[in-house]
């Protein structure tokens, strides 16, 4: 079930404060997470949207899911013998990614992200059929809808098509982004090809307080890396990856890495156990003993770290991998 504009209306009108509570709540209770301002902030804004601005969010190709289904009700529990900790949890979503957004193709999906297991530090976004890493540039829900929108726009500016359809779909984008702006980034004039240039494509800096990780998003810790890895964005990516996947491949090698890193998690430091548990969760590829190998390290690092949540998460994660869809709450409470 996927959340539409009339029924955050509905709540805006009748809920208000108290079905935000309600929300809060429950997410801090089942998950240990604290919801920030900008996810509200894009329930509201899903709220307001007319026709026609529902119409463009279909142009986009993208709409409210995972997380959000409990915006709509925050009452909903999961199918019997499932975690709801896993609604909305593809196989290679690292615990600390909660989908609100999917659209797109190749499993495009956007969630919040929370390193620090329990307050969101932004947003991120990969392809769960395709290539490519974990992309952390957006700050908030409606940041990342801007930045598909632009994208678009770009696509419609290289539409040599001159026909009615392409003419009401840039009305109909142009009215959705005039609204968006209203709430968010409105100081950025930009648009099309050059929004993308200036704030969806631009080289992400190196950022000292995480660790390149397998999967592009880096960790947040502060203790030693076994392999001595670059900051987050400050590595080879290429090299990187084609090193892991060759340790992954060698079993005497990784066997030694996994032995490393209990070793110095014992010993105080579970940085490594972090690291290494979230380049095995990505790669996993359906590898039975990668599965259970990130989780023991995931599970022993977040405990360690003093995230519970994100330990619970990864530990529901790994006994629900093989769900063949990722919507696991019931339509309508029992």
């Amino acid at each position: 079930m996927s959340v539409m504009s009339g029924e955050f209306s509905e709540r805006e009108k009748t809920g208000g404060p108290a079905g935000r509570a309600a929300v809060e709540e429950r997410f801090l209770l089942d998950w240990g997470l604290e919801l920030p301002e900008s996810i509200f902030r894009f329930g509201a804004f899903l709220g307001s949207l007319d026709p026609v601005g529902e119409r463009a969010l279909q142009d986009l190709d993208v709409s409210p899911a995972g997380i959000m289904d409990l915006f709509a009700d925050p009452g909903l529990r999961p199918r019997d013998g499932i975690d709801v900790r896993v609604h909305g949890r593809y196989y290679r979503d690292p615990p600390e990614f909660l989908t609100f957004l999917h659209g797109g193709s190749d499993g495009l999906h956007h969630g919040l992200w929370f390193d620090d297991g329990r307050l969101c530090s932004g947003v991120a976004s990969y392809y769960n059929n395709d290539g490519g890493g974990i992309d952390t540039r957006s700050r908030t829900p409606l940041e990342a809808v801007r930045a598909i929108l632009e994208r678009f726009w770009r696509d419609l500016d290289d539409d040599v098509r001159d026909d009615d359809e392409v003419t009401a779909r840039r009305s109909r984008l142009a009215l959705l982004r005039d609204a968006l702006t209203a709430v968010e980034t409105g100081e950025r004039p930009e648009v099309g090809i050059a929004y993308s240039r200036a704030y969806d494509t631009a080289i992400a800096p190196v950022d000292p307080d995480r660790i390149t990780t397998l999967d592009g998003a880096g960790a947040l810790a502060s203790g030693g890396s076994a392999l001595d890895r670059p900051a987050h964005n400050g590595a080879d990516e290429y090299k990187f990856a084609t090193y892991m996947y060759a340790l992954f491949d060698d079993a005497g090698a990784l066997r030694e890495s996994v032995e490393e890193a209990r070793r110095r998690c014992s010993a105080g430091d579970p940085t490594e156990a972090l690291l290494l548990g979230r380049d095995l969760h990505w790669a996993s590829v359906g590898d039975p003993t990668r599965e259970a190998l990130a989780n023991e390290l995931l599970v022993t690092a977040y405990r360690a770290l003093d995230r519970p949540g994100l330990a619970e998460t990864a530990d529901a994660h790994h006994r629900h991998r093989s769900l063949p869809k990722v919507n696991v709450l019931e339509t309508t409470r029992k």
